[in-house]
């Protein structure tokens, strides 16, 4: 095993989120379960082989990998990557890889698509992601991971098995389609883009970004500038219904034990428990 970042992991509920984030630096995600990829700030060697992306926004602290991803994939004989990035950014993400061509004098092959909040990616039979208008300075989405169930619709739920499956052989459609949020990623986002978005509030699992989170730094600043505040958080505490809340790129301003004491402070129940600081 080749590590070259101090990727980290937690698991919840049958996903293992793996990653790193620190605003400015490089940020990166991994579902492993879900083979999806969000964000290329950095390219760990171990992500290579996960063949979809889902880039937030062009900031270089989140697409700089990219190149080097793409190319990693073509050295190791692997199929060329699917990857969805904001429709805006697709043009200028292809010269920055074409650029990369010349200079390495390797081929780039994948196919980036881009996407608009709204548009809707099938993820084999089972999950559907989502793309969710954010706020940051740069044209921005987040995304939504939703498990497509199967529910039988209530005019049958009283029968038995066997009338069922004739139903069934009939040409009745016998279910209604429910989807359950599981995961959601906001990249990074003023408030605003959570408020948008009531989904973030109700997946299992959300990552999201807590940049700031000394008292001192002026909200209106960071969220001009497309970040949140541990403020923010508490301020919607009673929004966040998920099992799991990642919070994550934090400023390099700060070091550990200054992060863990002002969340301490302004969150001291860490929503219930269920806030995870990235650190």
């Amino acid at each position: 095993m080749v590590e070259n970042i101090p990727v980290l992991s937690h698991h919840h509920d049958g996903l293992t989120i793996e990653g790193y984030s620190r605003a400015a630096v490089q940020t990166c995600w991994r579902v492993n379960e879900l083979k999806l990829l969000f964000d290329a700030g950095v390219q760990p060697w171990d992500f290579m082989g996960t063949a979809t992306m889902f880039i937030s926004h062009a900031h270089l602290d989140h697409i700089a990998g990219l190149p080097a991803y793409v190319s990693r994939r073509r050295m190791m004989k692997m199929d060329p990557p699917v990857i969805y990035l904001p429709d805006s950014a697709v043009d200028h993400a292809w010269e920055m890889l074409q650029t990369f061509r010349r200079l390495d004098r390797g081929a780039m092959p994948c196919e980036l698509v881009g996407l608009l909040p709204g548009d809707e990616t099938k993820i084999g039979r089972e999950y559907v992601v989502t793309a969710l208008p954010t706020q940051h300075t740069i044209d921005s989405v987040g995304f939504v991971i939703h498990q497509r169930r199967q529910k039988l619709k209530p005019e049958y739920q009283d029968l038995r098995g066997d009338q069922i499956r004739d139903l069934k052989q009939a040409g009745k459609d016998v279910t209604n389609e429910v989807r359950v949020p599981v995961f959601a990623y906001t990249g990074d986002t003023a408030p605003r883009g959570l408020d948008l978005n009531p989904v973030f509030y109700e997946s299992k699992i959300l990552i999201s970004e807590m940049t700031f989170v000394a008292p001192e730094h002026r909200k209106e600043k960071i969220h001009k500038h497309g970040h949140m505040h541990v403020d923010d958080y508490r301020k919607r505490a009673e929004h966040f219904k998920n099992e799991l809340v990642i919070a994550a790129h934090l400023s390099t301003r700060y070091n550990a034990s200054q992060v863990k004491r002002f969340v301490q402070r302004a969150l001291p129940d860490q929503l219930g428990g269920r806030l995870k600081l990235w650190l």
